[in-house]
């Protein structure tokens, strides 16, 4: 799947009967500038668009990320804070997993060739045509394990790595 422009969204989602508003534009240009190995929940998205000044509602959101998903422009993945996030899917064949901490919900992506042909081999062989492969390990970060998880860490506690990982206040 080549990477998409509006021009090329447009048609795409013209052929489906779908419209390009203004909001799917930018919400498409918003994960085509989000750095490499992030993921947005639709209620991420949603602040980061009224930060920009945006009117849109939050069931927009929603509604724009299940036709993006639907449509294969965004990756919809399930990771450890029980809600979905969405990433802009890959052009490249060999798809990215994740390794998600259960105590801290730090994603780290890795990729596997080994998965990929497992995925493809098992599709083939039942005549289908492998489209994704996903596969989300759940951990505990050793910063958790360090800490003596699970039977001795306070229920606000919060890894190193995630305090190191979020933005200055301002």
């Amino acid at each position: 799947m080549a990477s998409h422009t509006p021009a090329s969204l447009k048609a795409l989602l013209n052929q489906r009967g779908f419209r390009l508003t203004p909001q799917r534009q930018t919400i498409l240009h918003i994960f085509q500038t989000l750095p490499q190995g992030n993921h947005l929940s639709a209620e991420e998205l949603h602040n980061i668009l009224v930060a920009q000044g945006e009117r849109i509602s939050l069931s927009t959101v929603y509604r724009t990320l299940h036709v993006m998903a639907f449509m294969g422009v965004l990756r919809e993945l399930e990771l450890a804070e029980g809600h979905k996030h969405y990433e802009l899917n890959s052009p490249d064949p060999h798809q990215h997993h994740h390794l998600v901490c259960v105590q801290c919900n730090r994603t780290l992506e890795f990729e596997s060739d080994l998965i990929d042909r497992i995925g493809t081999k098992q599709a083939e062989a039942e005549g289908y045509h492998l489209l994704d492969c996903q596969l989300t390990i759940y951990i505990v970060c050793p910063d958790a394990m360090q800490q003596g998880w699970s039977h001795s860490l306070p229920r606000d506690w919060v890894c190193n790595r995630m305090m190191q990982m979020r933005p200055d206040p301002e």
